[in-house]
């Protein structure tokens, strides 16, 4: 799960990139409202976690041009900004959260976790598709009740397919939810993880889709 992070304090926001990343996200991180405004047009990610007081560009109208260009990929707003009309200004403005500073990391992730669950319509904490369950917060996999052990990429490839059951990912949407900056991506990665789901789940899980991508759907051909 690739995740934008907006973040000007140096320590802080080396803290959060690593703390997420052991929690099994992929973390850009930006340092200046201007970058964050850039980067969230121009990549795909499951959620951004937005500091206000960003220099060059103020993180609440970072949060307003992203709306305003039809952005809607979930923020979460983290600041020190503890005023309530702030926070009532902050939800207005298209937050989908807002937590005051300091946060437990572990509770930031669970709050991440909930904000992609709910902006691809899912009610539970774990993703269910035909015999799979996923449970994000654990990662773990069963198949028909029983574990299957999973690398990083193959969860978080399967983890991708799961939340869009039923829709069409291309290579390219998967590698931007697998591969966060300065990360080397081979050019056939994707197809290689979708082997090897294949081989360990079965290979009539995930669909190939010829020309366009490849596809898992909610519930099993019949």
């Amino acid at each position: 799960m690739r995740i934008l992070l907006a973040e000007d304090d140096p320590l802080l926001g080396d803290g959060l990139r690593a703390g997420l990343r052991q929690l099994g996200f992929q973390v850009d991180w930006v340092r200046d409202g201007l970058a964050a405004e850039r980067e969230a047009r121009a990549q795909s990610y499951a959620a951004a976690v937005l500091d206000l007081g960003l220099p060059k560009l103020d993180g609440m109208e970072v949060l307003a041009a992203w709306r305003r260009a039809g952005l809607t990929l979930p923020v979460l707003v983290l600041t020190a900004r503890d005023a309530l009309s702030e926070r009532i200004r902050g939800l207005d403005a298209g937050a989908d959260d807002y937590v005051i500073k300091p946060v437990d990391l572990h509770e930031l992730a669970a709050r991440l976790r909930a904000l992609v669950r709910r902006a691809h319509g899912q009610a539970q904490e774990c993703l269910v598709a035909q015999d799979l369950q996923l449970d994000p917060a654990a990662r773990s996999v069963r198949q028909a009740g029983v574990e299957v052990a999973l690398s990083t990429r193959e969860f978080d490839l399967l983890q991708a397919l799961m939340l869009n059951a039923d829709r069409v990912l291309s290579r390219e949407q998967l590698e931007q939810q697998l591969y966060s900056w300065g990360s080397e991506v081979e050019s056939n990665a994707v197809e290689v993880h979708v082997h090897h789901l294949r081989r360990k789940l079965g290979a009539g899980l995930i669909q190939t889709v010829r020309g366009v991508g490849y596809l898992l759907t909610a519930k099993a051909a019949p």
